[in-house]
């Protein structure tokens, strides 16, 4: 008799079969601590990289497999794989994270001890020396200009990151959620498609009445480089566009005028003036239309 699964990790899997393939070996060679199903959404990559991973992983009867043709985002996809996974506990894990250690019966344990919490992030180190840290807690966004720090960025891991503590936001890299909170909550907004969507998502999942926290019992590394990606087109459309959805989304009334005023009388006017003293005509061109297609409504999805 095969036993329920007690974690479904799901992950979006985008034209990155490799790093894909990478996470599900390491996961089923390391996590013996607790039963998990593993749901990979492929979200519109260029072939249909389920067949492939089928082919590399045959006789995982855990694993599920979901194509869509369509890229749905990073909210869409993982909303996807809630459909299909069936563990209490939803680990939301990026594809481009690696696994090097178990210990995911503290996650549980504490979520089992402490029913108010949500929903969890565990630490986020780089997976790049010096293996800095990426991930030790978020600090909660400024009620106008929504900035914010992701806190340890880039210091080196230590005691300092080791007790746990609520945060305001979780990690959308590494999001342990509660069953119950995602039908209370409801799923990920899709309108952001990339980037403030699992801030968005933290700030519904502690309006259903949860707290949110982050546990330094288990270290996952992220592929993602420091450095890689910050001045990229697609990264400045997005966090331009996504800022003003933030603000009609969860500021009101005299706030989220402000938030506005402040996004397009200082933020997107210096963002341009930025691009353009670097002549970095693409920067520019993406803050233009990130505001732009705000003020139109208009939901982009896809890439630029």
């Amino acid at each position: 008799m095969t036993l329920s699964p007690q974690i479904s990790v799901i992950t979006v899997n985008y034209n990155g079969l490799e790093d894909t393939t990478a996470l599900i070996a390491s996961l089923r060679k390391v996590i013996h601590s607790c039963r998990v199903e593993i749901v990979v959404v492929d979200n519109g990559s260029r072939q249909d990289e389920t067949q492939l991973l089928r082919q590399r992983f045959p006789d995982d009867e855990a694993l599920t497999l979901i194509r869509s043709e369509q890229n749905r985002g990073f909210a869409g996809g993982n909303n996807l794989g809630f459909r299909e996974a069936k563990a209490p506990w939803l680990f939301l894990l990026n594809n481009d994270t690696v696994v090097e250690e178990d210990h995911w019966e503290s996650l549980l344990q504490f979520m089992e001890q402490h029913p108010q919490v949500g929903a969890l992030s565990p630490k986020i180190c780089f997976a790049f020396p010096p293996y800095a840290v990426q991930f030790a807690g978020y600090t909660p966004l400024s009620r106008i200009t929504l900035r914010n720090a992701l806190i340890g960025f880039g210091q080196t891991d230590g005691a300092a990151y080791a007790t746990p503590h609520s945060t305001p936001y979780c990690h959308g890299a590494a999001m342990l959620v509660r069953r119950e909170a995602l039908e209370r909550a409801g799923v990920m907004p899709e309108c952001y498609f990339l980037y403030y969507e699992e801030l968005d998502w933290s700030v519904r999942i502690t309006e259903a009445g949860y707290t949110l926290w982050y546990l330094p019992s288990v270290t996952l590394f992220h592929k993602e480089s420091q450095s890689t990606g910050q001045e990229s087109p697609l990264r400045t459309y997005y966090l331009t566009r996504n800022r003003l959805w933030f603000a009609q989304r969860n500021r009101k009334g005299m706030e989220r005028l402000l938030s506005w005023g402040y996004q397009f009388g200082v933020a997107i006017p210096k963002a341009i003036l930025q691009h353009g003293v670097h002549r970095n005509g693409a920067g520019v061109r993406a803050v233009i239309r990130g505001a732009v297609d705000f003020l139109r409504g208009k939901d982009h999805k896809g890439d630029l």
